[in-house]
């Protein structure tokens, strides 16, 4: 198997309506990395250098945690004790698999892979959403990039229903890449956008990745070059589009009708 590869408050770094789990303090972050907690985000307070600080970033070396270098007014911002000692980390709700982890899946089931992959989907209600739908749909797995997206925190694992919890969800540094990886192991790539061939006219029976861009601005440049095919839902109302998760349920239940009906 081939290998895949300002000042602002605390309100301000997360999304609006997300409530991230957060641990503050030297110890208390220890203890996360000495109990393999999965940790999205750590903010250390820039130029600290002693022992209990050296310390975790040794050993945050050791995961695919995002760590940025603050001053002691932005912890002071985010903290909402006042004591985070330099170090302030936000964790996860569920541990992270990888996309090798969502092959396998596939290759337990003796089926043809089905991935989502989401481009920079912002909102943690969307990405439990369509966590939710993938699972539900005989999904493998979904793919999120571990930058500028809504990341598995205690708000998407509800907005999941728990889903998250049967589902495998990869974080790769670069979903363009990852994409590229995944058509050397035989996988097709089809994109959700109104401007595409309408989806009963797709052959969506093949090893399959479904990428869904962000709610605004739709999947990035590059992204969407590495594609195969775009996908259109037919809209019969006014509306000239759908919810991103909305959008990820309709594809997805077309992609079992053909699978069960062999199109």
């Amino acid at each position: 198997m081939t290998k895949m590869r300002g000042s602002k408050t605390r309100q301000q770094e997360t999304v609006p309506g997300e409530q991230p789990d957060l641990v503050e303090g030297r110890n208390a972050v220890i203890e996360l990395l000495r109990a393999n907690a999965t940790i999205d985000k750590l903010f250390l307070l820039d130029g600290c250098h002693d022992g209990p600080v050296e310390t975790i970033r040794r050993e945050i070396k050791k995961t695919d945690a995002l760590v940025r270098y603050v001053s002691k007014e932005r912890l002071d911002q985010m903290s909402p004790t006042g004591h985070h000692q330099g170090v302030i980390a936000y964790t996860a709700a569920c541990r992270y698999g990888t996309v090798e982890d969502i092959l396998g899946k596939a290759k337990e089931r003796n089926e043809k892979p089905f991935i989502f992959l989401l481009d920079n989907i912002e909102d943690p209600h969307n990405l439990g959403a369509i966590i939710r739908t993938a699972e539900a749909s005989g999904a493998h797995g979904v793919v999120i990039p571990k930058t500028r997206a809504a990341q598995l925190t205690a708000a998407a694992f509800r907005a999941s229903a728990g889903a998250a919890a049967h589902l495998t969800v990869a974080r790769v540094t670069n979903l363009a890449r990852t994409i590229e990886d995944l058509k050397k192991e035989g996988l097709w790539f089809v994109l959700a956008d109104a401007k595409g061939i309408p989806m009963y006219d797709l052959d969506l029976t093949v090893a399959l990745g479904v990428v869904i861009g962000n709610e605004g601005k739709g999947a990035g440049t590059l992204v969407r070059s590495k594609c195969d095919m775009v996908a259109s839902i037919p809209l019969k109302g006014e509306m000239s589009s759908l919810n991103a998760s909305v959008a990820a349920g309709v594809l997805a239940y077309e992609i079992v009708r053909q699978r069960v009906r062999g199109r």
